[in-house]
């Protein structure tokens, strides 16, 4: 879902760069590039299609930003929570063991509790 709403953002993007960089400007630079759109819509039409063509795009646009935050957000929340059920989970397994390795020690060592303790050498022995 969020690929796919990425991509469509992206989409939408370049679509509205073009639609506003195709209209006419008010006047200066502008209008030296623009000028030759109102030939191909017509005098009149130009305006008002890339007007709705950019409102249009600029609401996919938006729409698709939220969305694509919300999905993010989403994401990192289920990922968190990911993360402490497997700290939980390990942190669980480190206590098993610790308990397993503590009733085996115990174990060995209530069998060699009779036994007397073997002598340390002396240091100069060999």
């Amino acid at each position: 879902m969020y690929l796919f709403v990425a991509i469509i953002h992206v989409l939408v993007s370049v679509i509205l760069i073009l639609v506003v960089l195709l209209q006419s400007g008010k006047g200066g630079m502008g209008a030296a590039f623009g000028g030759a759109s109102q030939t191909v819509f017509g005098a009149r039409g130009a305006g008002s299609l890339l007007g709705k063509l950019t409102a249009i795009a600029a609401a996919v646009f938006m729409t698709t930003s939220l969305t694509l935050a919300f999905l993010s957000t989403a994401r990192d929340k289920s990922l968190k929570q990911a993360a402490e059920r497997m700290e939980e989970r390990a942190k669980a397994r480190a206590i098993k063991t610790k308990r397993t390795k503590a009733a085996t020690g115990a174990m060995s060592g209530a069998a060699d509790a009779g036994a007397e303790p073997e002598p340390e050498p002396e240091p100069g022995a060999n």
